[in-house]
């Protein structure tokens, strides 16, 4: 039997795209808020945990994609916001053209294109 996934299971290689976007059109944003307007912004369908999120955010400041900065929050408390880098923006671009092919190949084999 295969197991069915979750609803809110994000496909992998779509978290890069979702922060990336969400920063180019947001601003700097901590984790957290990352994670609300991700799941907020799709109507509950999509949810980050914070076990991906970190690591995915670490992974995207070593590749010069994003950036981070002390800063407080609305709570007062210290957190760390990312903004997005130019090489960020370059790879926000790579990555909206791949997810544009992959879902119009999906379609394709699904009937609906």
């Amino acid at each position: 039997m295969i197991p069915t996934p979750r609803k809110n299971d994000i496909l992998q290689g779509t978290l890069a795209l979702l922060v990336l976007k969400t920063l180019a059109t947001r601003g700097p944003m901590h984790g957290y808020a990352l994670t609300q307007h991700i799941q907020s912004g799709s109507a509950n369908l999509l949810r980050v945990e914070e076990g991906s999120l970190y690591p995915a955010l670490h992974r995207m400041a070593q590749e010069g994609m994003v950036k981070g900065k002390w800063g407080t929050t609305d709570k007062n408390r210290d957190a760390l916001f990312y903004g997005i880098t130019a090489a960020g923006r370059r790879q926000l671009t790579h990555e909206q053209e791949s997810w544009a092919r992959l879902t119009e190949g999906v379609a394709r084999i699904l009937g609906t294109a």
